[in-house]
């Protein structure tokens, strides 16, 4: 593990939390407002209940839910534990990407792509939807970033694109086909052709088997548990989502080790 992480120093890992719950208190701005088709801009942040606009002093990210005892100060209805849960998970996302990438460009690709498979998966959680906002934008983003850096060959991240929504599109045709319903959405489709942009064919690859096992693991889990039979819906994105961001911190350290297991 100590070659795998970069060395840093308290300082710079200390801006990377206060960093990521800045950022994280943002997320859950989108994550509330996107599914609603509101703007993520105006008006200022307030609150669901009342409709008081939150002081500054208040919306100091996991610190002023913690001062209010999660609860708004204007109306006192309780706060979901999901925001500073967000802002928590938002920073230790950038925390985690410092140590990996180091204070490069690439830590700043790797933070933002999974500040938005984040939201992403908030929202698919939520609402059972996958917003274009965030994945048709994403999938520009990442061809752009193949074309115009050294990120990734550009024909690797159009081939990642086809490769990951082709896929997805093509076994929706099939069950659709056989079951004469819906099972894999759009959302899904589109989520991993951004994801297949970002991380190349070879990451859509992982990302299809990996989060489909993490979801068959947690699929059946869940059925056992609630005794629920194989129509319990589960949305693919969170799976699809952890697969993909993990792909991208220690895909090939990951994919070598399972290669010398075999093979050892």
């Amino acid at each position: 593990m100590q070659g795998f992480f970069q060395p840093s120093h308290p300082v710079l890992d200390a801006g990377s939390v206060v960093l990521g719950l800045v950022v994280g208190s943002f997320l859950n701005v989108c994550i509330y407002r996107l599914p609603r088709d509101l703007s993520v801009v105006r008006p200022r942040s307030h609150c669901p209940a009342c409709g008081r606009t939150i002081r500054w002093y208040d919306n100091l990210p996991v610190l002023s839910y913690l001062l209010l005892r999660g609860r708004c100060r204007s109306c006192g209805v309780s706060i979901s534990l999901r925001y500073p849960a967000v802002e928590c998970a938002t920073a230790f996302l950038c925390w985690l990407c410092l140590r990996r990438f180091g204070l490069t460009w690439e830590f700043g690709v790797a933070f933002v792509y999974g500040a938005a498979l984040l939201t992403v998966s908030v929202i698919d959680l939520d609402h059972r939807i996958i917003p274009d906002e965030i994945s048709l934008p994403g999938i520009v983003c990442g061809l752009l970033l193949a074309a115009l850096t050294p990120y990734r060959a550009f024909w690797d991240s159009l081939l990642g694109l086809l490769v990951g929504g082709g896929f997805l599109f093509v076994v929706g045709l099939g069950y659709e086909a056989l079951r004469k319903q819906e099972g894999i959405g759009g959302g899904d489709i589109k989520l991993l052709a951004m994801m297949g942009a970002f991380t190349g064919w070879k990451g859509s690859l992982f990302t299809i088997f990996a989060g489909s096992l993490i979801a068959s693991v947690v699929g059946v889990s869940l059925m056992i548990l609630r005794r629920a039979d194989g129509k319990l819906p589960i949305p693919f994105g969170p799976f699809l989502s952890a697969a993909s961001f993990l792909y991208l911190l220690a895909g090939k350290e990951i994919v070598l080790a399972y290669w010398n297991w075999v093979h050892g």
